[in-house]
């Protein structure tokens, strides 16, 4: 597991679970299946659903890809779960 400060480790696993509710509830395909057919990792993409990995840009582009919406419209979904009381720093 790659070290985290608390709140990048809330946003890692923040996107993990957004990807993974939205790829069973939404498309409903197993993470086996869903990485064969959009070229990802398996494993990768199981550490980014268990949110112990960073995701890279590239690889979330092409999860959006996979999931069938705009990268936009799944960082959107990840910032309302975070609510706007979220920052890295304080102001």
């Amino acid at each position: 597991m790659q070290y985290k400060d608390s709140k990048t480790a809330l946003l890692a696993k923040t996107v993990g679970n957004v990807i993974k509710d939205f790829r069973t509830n939404e498309i409903g395909i197993s993470i086996n299946k869903f990485a064969r057919e959009f070229d990802l990792d398996i494993g990768n993409t199981s550490r980014i659903e268990k949110g112990s990995t960073d995701v890279k840009f590239v690889t979330l582009w092409k999860i959006s890809e996979g999931l069938g919406i705009k990268p936009s419209k799944l960082v959107k979904i990840i910032e309302d779960k975070l609510g706007n009381d979220f920052h890295f720093y304080e102001e």
